[in-house]
Order: C-alpha cells, then sequence, then structure tokens
C-alpha cells in the first residue's frame, strides 16, 4: 500500500499529493474569487502541502492564498520560494541570490503570508552569479534566527544538492519530473537514498502523441483519466515524491486529487515504466 502522507525534514508531516497555486489568477475580479474558492476546495478536500513563489506575481499569489486561507488550518504546509527578483537592466526578471535580496523577499514573504515563520522556504534557483554558500548561508541564518523551519532547493544537480548539504539540512529539491521528463532521475535517487522531499514540478507529462496515447490506453484500462495515471504513477515512483499539480479549476482540482486512490497494476505500471528513459 502506497503511503498517502510524508514527513519533510523528518517531522513536518503532509499529505503527498498537495497543489501547486502557480496557475491561479490573483488580479481583481470574478477570476480571483475563482481562485479563492479553489484553494479553499484544496484545504477541504484534506490538501496539507501547497507550492507558491515570489515569482509567481511578484508576491501576489502568496497574498491571494493568505486572504483564501488565513487564519490558517491546523497541519497546512504554505511553501514558498525566494531567489528570483525584478534585478534585470530594464526592471525584467532574472535570478537574484544575493543575500541582501533574499533576506528581504523572505520577510516579504512572511508579512504576505501573515505569519511569523516560513516552515518550508525553497531557493527558486541558483544564481550562478552568487557562491553557492552564501545563497543557502543566508537560508541557514534565516533558519538559525527563527525566521524560518527547514530549506529547500529547486532545479539543482546532484552535485548542488550535495554541495548545499554540506553546509545546511536540506528538507526539499523541487525538479521539474513527470512520466515522459525524467532528466532529473539522478536526483531523485539522491533525495529517496538520503531521504529528502522531491517536489516534481511539472508533475503531469506533455509528451510526443504516441507516449501520450500510451497513458490514455493505461487510463481506459483503469477506468481513470490520463493525468490521473500520470499523477498515480509518481505517487508510486518513490516515497519521497509530492506531486504539486496546479489548476484554477475546481473540477480539475477534484480529479487530480482522485489520483491518490488509483492503483496501478504492476503490468500497466511496466508499461508506463518504459515511456521515457532514466537520465
Amino acid at each position: 500500500m502506497t503511503s498517502t502522507t510524508f514527513r519533510i525534514g523528518g517531522d513536518l508531516t503532509v499529505r503527498r499529493l498537495g497543489f501547486g497555486a502557480m496557475h491561479l489568477p490573483t488580479d481583481p475580479g470574478p477570476a480571483r474569487e475563482k481562485s479563492v474558492a479553489v484553494a479553499r476546495r484544496a484545504v477541504e478536500l484534506g490538501v496539507t502541502l501547497i507550492d507558491t513563489a515570489y515569482l509567481y506575481g511578484g508576491g501576489a499569489n502568496e497574498e491571494l492564498l493568505a486572504d483564501a486561507l488565513h487564519p490558517y488550518p491546523d497541519g497546512l504546509l504554505i511553501t514558498t520560494k525566494v531567489g528570483v527578483a525584478r534585478s534585470g537592466p530594464s526592471g525584467e526578471w532574472k535570478l537574484d541570490g544575493r543575500p541582501a535580496v533574499l533576506r528581504d523577499q523572505v520577510e516579504q514573504a512572511l508579512r504576505r503570508l501573515r505569519v511569523e515563520r516560513i516552515e518550508l522556504l525553497q531557493l527558486h534557483r541558483i544564481d550562478p552569479e552568487i557562491p553557492l554558500a552564501d545563497q543557502v548561508g543566508t537560508l541557514r541564518d534565516l533558519r538559525a534566527e527563527g525566521r524560518i523551519g527547514r530549506i529547500g532547493l529547486s532545479e539543482v544537480t546532484v552535485d548542488e544538492l550535495d554541495e548545499a548539504r554540506k553546509i545546511v539540512d536540506i528538507a526539499s529539491v523541487q525538479n521539474r519530473y513527470n512520466l515522459l521528463d525524467r532528466e532529473h532521475e539522478p536526483v531523485l535517487a539522491a533525495c529517496e537514498a538520503a531521504g529528502i522531499a522531491f517536489l516534481p514540478w511539472r508533475p503531469v507529462a506533455r509528451g510526443e502523441s504516441g507516449a501520450r496515447a500510451e497513458i490514455a490506453a493505461v487510463a481506459a484500462a483503469l477506468g481513470a483519466t490520463p493525468t490521473q495515471v500520470a499523477l498515480a504513477w509518481l505517487l508510486g515512483r518513490s516515497p519521497v515524491v509530492l506531486p504539486i499539480p496546479g489548476t484554477a479549476r475546481i473540477d480539475h482540482l477534484e480529479e487530480n486529487l482522485a489520483a491518490e486512490h488509483l492503483d496501478i497494476p504492476a503490468v500497466h505500471r511496466a508499461r508506463l515504466d518504459r515511456l521515457a528513459e532514466p537520465g
């Protein structure tokens, strides 16, 4: 029986199938009202892990979640990401891992999310222009100060993960990974070996038509949707995998969460495993 929960950092229990808030519209009006309804419905359905980032609207996504869900129910983890800012020559988004920028973004996230501590704070990307030790070290210092509880990384290699772990405990890694895109298989293996949560972004495969046909065939055989098959495959791939599918529609949200109850028999799993070669 596949476990439906995972302890991030060894002590923070969440439901493995979470929700990615990136796609929620934040502009005032009916679309925002629907976004609030989707976020609330996710929590009603038992979601305890919601992923957001400063990059998603320059903090607007964080504010939306706070408007929808604060005061937060016990056990709800909203994880956010820092390290991308409008620091380009013309104010465009770029990687920015300068310690002062990371500190400011964490402080702003605390304010927008209306919390005193962010239980899981992720570095959105490693800025190649700033020493990794300075970036991860800043997050380590913020953890020591009680501003964040656990530290995660995103889009990292095995070597980068190893280097970061020499500086501070890493609780999560958020890399692109799905049924048809397994480039980061070595990173998943490293996370599994270390008990680190692996949050695949873009968890629903968008592959070639032939591969999608294979997924559709398995879905038809199991009485499920291709999306549910893709998510159920991830849940069965490794106990450290915590998919965070995103949507702005309640019907899609309910479809996604139902994947938790889909059991993929070995014969079908083997068929799906063959769709992409690891690494």
